[in-house]
């Protein structure tokens, strides 16, 4: 199921230009594909000096990363046993993903020198290869068409405090 802009700005903290994804195109527990035509915007808050740096990127991965989080961030908080924070059609259910930190990028490669030349739409991919209730370890990959743009691995801290004994920063 499909999934629009409108409802990843309700769901991740990235909110107006930010938000550089336009739609979810699939997702299931592991994996997540979303699109985006934000990097060709004069406006993007990435740009620097009138160009989109491939670097960037990453961005737009941990932004799918973070949709990802938001999706299935109840399996992650019921031992991984499938539990969903948002149902099949979409609509939310009482389970909140918590929020995420890029910690750690590895095997990054850049293959292109900048994003904003490019003239398809972005076509940004991350798989879950591990996780539990403190980090999540995911490879990405980003596209247009057939060319690929960028990839590597990604590590997620989620908030330590928030995680200790399920107190929040303000209850310690």
């Amino acid at each position: 199921m499909r999934l629009d802009r409108s409802w990843i700005e309700r769901n991740i903290p990235h909110h107006g230009r930010m938000c550089l994804l336009d739609e979810v195109i699939e997702w299931n527990a592991q994996h997540i594909r979303c699109r985006s035509g934000t990097h060709r915007l004069r406006n993007n808050p990435l740009r620097s000096h009138g160009r989109l740096g491939s670097a960037c990127g990453i961005e737009y991965a941990a932004q799918a990363m973070a949709v990802h989080g938001a999706l299935v961030g109840g399996a992650l908080a019921h031992g991984g046993t499938g539990g969903r924070a948002v149902s099949p059609d979409g609509t939310a259910t009482d389970t909140r993903p918590q929020a995420g930190f890029l910690a750690s990028l590895r095997n990054v490669r850049l293959h292109v020198p900048r994003l904003d030349d490019i003239a398809g739409d972005l076509i940004c991919d991350a798989r879950l290869v591990a996780g539990d209730l403190s980090s999540a370890l995911y490879e990405f990959a980003v596209a247009a068409e057939s060319q690929p743009l960028l990839s590597g691995r990604a590590t997620v801290v989620f908030d330590a405090k928030k995680n200790r004994a399920g107190v929040s920063r303000g209850e310690m």
